[in-house]
């Protein structure tokens, strides 16, 4: 710690967690190559394909669980 901190630090354990889950989202989406290195012009196309992967992703985290 810094001594010329003045307080403590704000540590949320929920704010936490949710960003460690965002960010292993973005690990797991990043392995689709077209989705990673971003080839469409349009926003609207690129966050098709995210979504894509997103159902990819969720499809296959359920089907291991049944």
């Amino acid at each position: 710690p810094k001594s010329n901190r003045s307080g403590p630090i704000c540590f949320s354990p929920y704010l936490y967690r949710a960003r460690n889950h965002v960010e292993r989202f973005f690990n797991r989406i990043k392995q689709c190559r077209r989705v990673a290195t971003r080839y469409d012009r349009l926003a609207a196309n690129y966050l098709a394909f995210v979504q894509l992967a997103s159902i990819r992703i969720w499809l296959r985290l359920n089907e291991s669980a049944s």
